[in-house]
C-alpha cells in the first residue's frame, strides 16, 4: 500500500502553525530579532509635531505607537494560517484621534489618566481637602477629565533594542493642578515588545504632593481583525470569582459581589455574546459588559494571569497578565456606527471588547478599595502584558 505524502501547503500550513505556537521556551532558541522604527506620523493644530514607532519581531508580530496619548494605533498579529491582520479599532491618521474623537470619548488604544474610570461627581477628598475634576460623562469624571493623559503630546526618552526585545518609554509631566487633579505626577510609559509575541506596557509615576493616578491602556480588541464584525463568538475567561456591582451611573455600589449565577461569570471559558441579552439589572444598566473583575484584589509584585481571549475563527488567542487589582472589561457599547477604522467599516457596538487592567472605579470614594494615593517618595509601578498566540488547528466553540 503506497503511503500518503503530505503537499507542499499542508507543510507549509503545518510549519506556519507550529512557529506562531512554540513556546516561550523554545522561541528563545530560535534567533528572531526584534526592531523599533519612528517615522512622522502627523502634525497638531498648534504645530506640535507627533511620531510613530513600529516595534516588530520575526513571528510576524508588530507593535505601532504614537507620541500623541501615547497610543497603540495597530497590533499586527498573524492567525493560524499565517495571514497577518490588526487586531486592535483605530484610525489610519493622527486626525481620526483628534477630529473624530473631539471629547475624547472613545479613547482608542489609549493611555488613560491621570486617574482612568469614573469618578463619582467628578470629586474626592483626600487628606482633608475636596478636590474637583470635570465632570466629563453626566455627573461623573471618566477617564481624568477633559484634557486627560490621551490628549496630549508624550515625549520620547528612551529607545532600547536587543535581539530579543525592543522597547520605546514615553514620558509625560502633569503639573499640580491639571484637570483638578493635586501635585506635579511624572509619568513613564514602557512599550516593549519580545519574541515571544508579549506585549508589555510598564507605567511608572512619581509626585511631589500627595495625588491619585490609576493608569491603564484602553485599546479595544478583535482578534477576528479590526473591522471583521463583532467579538460575540469569541471566547473569554476572566481569572476572577468577584466584581464590583454598579448602579445606573456605572458607579460601584461599594460592596464586592461573587460572578456565580450572574452574566458576569467568566470562570470557564464561554461566549462574549452568551450573556449580552441577559435581563439581570447589571446588564442592563451598562447595555452590556462595563464592569471590574477583581483579579488579585491587591496589586502583586509580578503580573499574574487575568483573562483569555481566543478567536475560533482565525484562531488567534490572547492571554492577559496583570500586577493590577482589577480588570475592566467592556464590550465597546457606545460604537455606534458613526466611526469606520483603517478597513473602511463602521464601528459598532460590540464590535471589539476592552481588557482595561487598572485599579476599581472611583477608588478614591471607597477607602475599603485597593488604594490609589500617591504620595512623595513613592513610586506608582504596574505592569500588563498581552500575549498573542494562535489555537491548534480544529479548536472550536465550546
Amino acid at each position: 500500500m503506497r503511503a500518503m505524502l503530505p503537499c507542499k501547503s499542508h507543510l507549509l500550513l503545518l510549519a506556519t502553525w507550529l512557529l506562531a505556537a512554540l513556546p516561550a521556551t523554545m522561541a528563545w532558541a530560535i534567533p528572531q530579532p526584534v526592531t523599533i522604527t519612528r517615522a512622522p506620523f502627523g502634525t497638531l493644530a498648534d504645530g506640535q509635531t507627533v511620531e510613530q514607532f513600529t516595534l516588530a519581531n520575526g513571528r510576524g508580530m508588530s507593535v505601532r505607537v504614537m507620541t500623541y496619548g501615547a497610543i497603540i494605533t495597530a497590533i499586527d498579529v498573524p492567525d493560524r494560517w499565517g495571514h497577518v491582520a490588526d487586531v486592535v479599532l483605530g484610525f489610519p491618521t493622527l486626525e481620526g484621534y483628534v477630529v473624530n474623537n473631539p471629547r475624547g470619548s472613545l479613547y482608542f488604544g489609549a493611555t488613560v489618566g491621570r486617574v482612568a474610570n469614573r469618578i463619582r461627581g467628578g470629586s474626592f477628598t483626600l487628606d482633608g481637602r475636596t478636590y474637583h475634576i470635570p465632570q466629563t460623562e453626566g455627573t461623573n469624571a471618566l477617564h481624568g477629565g477633559r484634557q486627560g493623559f490621551d490628549r496630549h503630546v508624550w515625549s520620547v526618552e528612551t529607545i532600547t533594542t536587543t535581539p530579543q526585545a525592543a522597547s520605546v518609554t514615553l514620558m509625560r509631566v502633569s503639573p499640580d493642578g491639571e484637570e483638578g487633579f493635586p501635585g506635579t505626577l511624572t509619568t513613564h510609559v514602557t512599550f516593549g515588545l519580545n519574541t515571544r509575541n508579549e506585549l508589555s506596557l510598564h507605567y511608572r509615576a512619581t509626585t511631589d504632593r500627595p495625588t491619585v493616578v490609576n493608569l491603564t491602556n484602553h485599546s479595544y480588541f478583535n482578534l477576528g481583525g479590526e473591522g471583521s464584525g463583532s467579538v460575540e463568538s469569541e471566547i473569554l475567561q476572566i481569572h476572577a470569582d468577584t466584581f464590583t456591582p454598579v448602579d445606573a451611573q456605572s458607579l460601584p455600589l461599594g460592596t464586592i459581589a461573587p460572578v456565580a449565577g450572574t452574566a458576569l461569570d467568566f470562570r470557564t471559558p464561554r461566549r462574549i455574546g452568551a450573556g449580552l441579552r441577559d435581563g439581570g439589572q447589571q446588564m442592563l444598566f451598562q447595555r452590556g459588559y462595563d464592569h471590574n473583575w477583581i483579579v488579585g484584589g491587591t496589586p502583586t509584585r509580578a503580573p499574574i494571569p487575568a483573562a483569555h481571549l481566543s478567536d475560533p475563527a482565525s484562531g488567534r488567542n490572547m492571554d492577559v497578565l496583570t500586577t493590577q487589582p482589577g480588570l475592566q472589561v467592556y464590550t465597546a457599547n457606545a460604537l455606534d456606527g458613526r466611526y469606520s477604522g483603517p478597513a473602511g467599516h463602521a464601528y459598532r457596538q460590540t464590535d471589539a471588547v476592552a481588557l482595561e487592567a487598572e485599579h476599581y472605579p472611583d477608588s478614591p470614594n471607597h477607602p475599603d478599595f485597593p488604594t490609589i494615593t500617591l504620595r512623595p517618595g513613592e513610586t506608582y509601578d504596574q505592569t500588563t502584558i498581552y500575549r498573542l498566540g494562535v489555537e491548534p488547528i480544529g479548536y472550536g466553540t465550546p
